[in-house]
């Protein structure tokens, strides 16, 4: 007898022994809320993915590698990469003498900072953009959500057939995840109430019928004007933490500097040193030397990165489609008699 689709247990279980499945954090796709915890326990997840899991999938010829993975994997060859670039100076000067051993360590110090703060201002400035937009318009750029995938068994004896992958719910600019941003009515819940939310902030009228299909086409264009200001602006902050590390007073740093932090007042020397040679050097970026363009450089550098950021920010919340305010009874004369064909 063929059941009806009703009567079939909807908890299917693909695993060859239910008791040997692990307990999943998720079983379907969830949004995630985007707040520095679960930033923090994404970028751990694919960190350590990307220095273990995805590798042997691929040294295996796994079918269930895919590009997700391909890209998180990114993460390699740029670390690895600084720490060669930052042993180039560091590893050899043992060899060179006195003074320029000194003047090697000095720059290898330096180059080693920079890579740190290039990498922390490039990630830290995309929020420059994304929470005032987010502050403006109701759209977060940067919504984070676990999406649940089910790959295929490698071994006939295989149970542990499923992965988490951390995505953006606007990644893709033409097939975002609409269906994560409905309310759950099951739980009371109004179907369209974020999509309201989003038109009231964005002017764009209250209680209306259908505001999830108002709201969408304007979404859309919030998320590539933000995303391309945001892209611009975060390379001209990450120029902006290099040329921080290059300035002369972060020496007076690495002559004090050690991360023995079991060595309480050592470590707390260098915690206070950082802090006030990070003031000396910013003041020294912004000053500048020399004369002409040189003097000014620094100026110029920090300005175009925070311009960038104010004028993406502007671009991204102003919109040439406003919501006309032209009412049916402006246009259409009630004392005429009409005839549609």
């Amino acid at each position: 007898m063929i059941l009806p689709v009703s009567s079939v247990n909807k908890n299917i279980n693909f695993s060859a022994d239910k008791s040997e499945n692990k307990a999943l954090e998720y079983n379907h796709d969830t949004v995630l809320k985007n707040n520095p915890v679960n930033k923090a326990k994404i970028g751990l997840d694919k960190f350590v993915n990307a220095f273990t899991v995805y590798p042997a999938k691929g040294f295996k010829g796994s079918k269930n590698a895919n590009f997700y993975e391909f890209l998180t994997m990114g993460t390699v060859p740029y670390l690895i990469g600084s720490g060669m670039m930052m042993a180039v100076f560091n590893s050899a000067s043992k060899h060179y003498a006195p003074f320029d051993r000194v003047m090697a360590r000095s720059i290898g110090n330096k180059l080693s900072l920079g890579v740190l703060f290039y990498g922390i201002m490039k990630n830290l400035s995309k929020s420059f953009v994304s929470q005032p937009v987010k502050m403006l318009t109701g759209v977060d750029i940067e919504q984070p959500y676990a999406k649940v995938i089910y790959e295929l068994p490698d071994d006939i004896n295989d149970t542990d057939i499923t992965s988490i992958e951390h995505h953006k719910v606007f990644e893709s600019v033409e097939f975002p995840r609409w269906d994560l941003l409905y309310g759950d009515e099951s739980k009371g819940e109004k179907r369209n109430y974020k999509y309201d939310k989003i038109a009231k902030r964005l002017g764009m009228g209250e209680n209306l019928k259908d505001s999830d299909q108002e709201v969408k086409p304007r979404i859309k264009e919030i998320v590539v004007k933000a995303n391309l200001a945001k892209n611009i602006s975060s390379y001209l902050w990450a120029a902006a933490g290099v040329a921080l590390a290059a300035q002369e007073p972060w020496d007076n740093f690495f002559n004090v500097m050690t991360l023995k932090f079991w060595k309480g007042k050592e470590f707390k020397k260098t915690l206070q040193s950082f802090g006030e040679n990070f003031i000396k050097s910013a003041k020294s970026l912004w000053q500048g030397e020399g004369k002409g363009i040189t003097k000014q450089g620094g100026k110029i550098l920090l300005g175009l990165a925070a311009l960038s950021s104010i004028l993406g920010v502007l671009n991204a919340v102003t919109s040439t489609h406003t919501p006309s305010k032209t009412k049916a009874k402006d246009v259409i004369n009630q004392n005429e008699k009409y005839v549609v064909n």
